[in-house]
């Protein structure tokens, strides 16, 4: 069992200190670039900032970015707001409790950035990173050419949106998009909606459809699922106080394959509850296993509905079985949940579905992101893309990522543990660029590719 995960359309807000491409510096080099302008180039910005290292971020958009335009309406945070701890920038609302929605993320990261007035440049793209002759790195933008003695990748890990081949089978007139495009029910055309995989954001946008009235037909897959709130207290919390969200992927016993499973699903919507999808069977919403082929108007599924199903009700279980013994272990007073009990089986689930006479009018597809590193011109990546490194330090001396899913726990791609992958990473630059008070860098020999 591994704990729980967490994943815009309105005019950018303009910042102090944060520099649109038409100011870009005159200054070719630095001691340092970062690529990328959300919370992690940001958290690695500011922590700099404190070391008083030169330094200059490339945002190709705008600030938060991703938060602002590839998230939907109601879109909110699993995690509660108390996670939220940005270097030197912990949540201070009234609401710790609660669940930050889209907006007020976008206005956290821009109070953040506001806060400590960083070096980044927006609106230029990176075009490609590569090291120099004699040292050093460059680093060709769509605003020249800059150099650097160290480079740190904070693009994080959701590059390119999933969408299959098989999509190519539906006729014109459906209309297709991945969830980074989905907004709300009303942006969709009239009819059902189908849609595919059951992650976090299939789950939401499934549930979002369904409680705006739009028939939903689901895809189920293989991802689990987690209890919101059990024996008083929110799951997270829970899992905080056990210390899940300090253990590190070397001392996981998946850390083989945790970076590349499926978060569980639940939701922050409403004040937080989980989602059970047989629950929203019972109140009309079509379940489904895999989307396994499209044969003219007929979409193919999977017979994997009830293993789905049983499987993400058994991690659920597992989770709260891990809490028990805790609480035994320590004797703590908490209250004691009721067992779960299933409200709904599949019977005799039909293997296809002939979408016309379903009126299915849209395909949401909701399976995920590859990721694309193909501008970084260095010798640090496995067979998949992904980059070989040891809590962000590569085997290239002076190249860094952050932001990439269990790059070191598992808050390492949230809001909850980017400070922390931000200050060593920071010590590491600054023990690097000769600063006698930091630890000491990595030596490679130490740095496992594909770690």
């Amino acid at each position: 069992m591994y704990p729980l995960g967490n994943d815009l359309g309105y005019e950018p807000i303009a910042l102090a200190g944060l520099t649109h491409s038409s100011g870009l510096s005159n200054t070719m080099h630095h001691g340092v670039i970062i690529i990328g302008g959300g919370q992690a180039g940001l958290s690695v910005s500011y922590c700099l900032q404190r070391l008083g290292i030169d330094h200059i971020g490339f945002e190709q958009h705008q600030i938060a970015h991703s938060w602002r335009h590839k998230r939907w309406d109601s879109f909110c945070l699993v995690t509660p707001n108390w996670q939220c701890q940005l270097p030197g920038f912990p949540y201070s609302d009234d609401d710790p409790e609660g669940f930050m929605g889209r907006d007020a993320i976008v206005e956290y990261i821009e109070r953040y950035a506001s806060h400590f007035n960083p070096p980044i440049q927006t609106g230029v793209t990176v075009q490609r990173v590569r090291q120099r002759d004699g040292g050093g790195f460059e680093v060709l933008t769509s605003e020249g050419s800059f150099t650097a003695d160290q480079v740190v990748v904070a693009t994080g890990g959701y590059h390119t949106p999933k969408i299959p081949r098989l999509a190519e089978r539906l006729a014109p007139e459906v209309w297709q998009l991945h969830a980074a495009e989905y907004r709300n029910p009303e942006s969709l055309p009239a009819g059902a909606v189908l849609v595919v995989g059951t992650g976090q954001s299939g789950c939401q946008i499934a549930e979002d459809l369904h409680l705006a009235g739009r028939q939903v037909h689901l895809c189920v897959g293989g991802a689990p699922r987690s209890p919101r709130r059990y024996r008083g207290k929110d799951v997270v919390e829970w899992l905080d106080q056990m210390g899940y969200y300090d253990l590190a992927i070397d001392d996981h016993p998946q850390k083989e394959t945790v970076r590349h499973k499926t978060n569980h699903y639940v939701t922050g919507r409403d004040g937080g509850h989980e989602i059970d999808l047989r629950h929203l069977a019972l109140q009309g919403m079509g379940l489904h296993g895999r989307l396994t082929d499209i044969q003219g108007t007929r979409l193919i599924f999977g017979d994997d509905l009830k293993q789905n199903l049983d499987q993400a009700d058994a991690v659920a279980e597992s989770i709260k079985r891990t809490i028990d013994g805790y609480i035994e272990k320590n004797n703590i007073e908490a209250p004691v949940d009721p067992p779960y009990q299933s409200v709904w089986e599949p019977e005799v689930i039909p293997s296809d579905l002939d979408y016309r006479e379903a009126n299915i009018a849209s395909v949401i597809w909701c399976i995920g992101y590859g990721i694309d590193y193909s501008w970084v011109e260095l010798p640090v990546f496995d067979g998949q893309g992904y980059p070989g490194h040891r809590r962000g330090v590569t085997a290239v001396p002076g190249l860094y990522f952050i932001g990439l899913p269990w790059l070191y726990t598992w808050g390492s791609a949230r809001f909850s543990g980017i400070a922390r992958d931000a200050e060593y990473l920071a010590e590491q630059i600054a023990a690097r660029a000769g600063n006698s008070h930091s630890r000491p860098p990595q030596s490679v020999n130490e740095v496992a590719i594909g770690s």
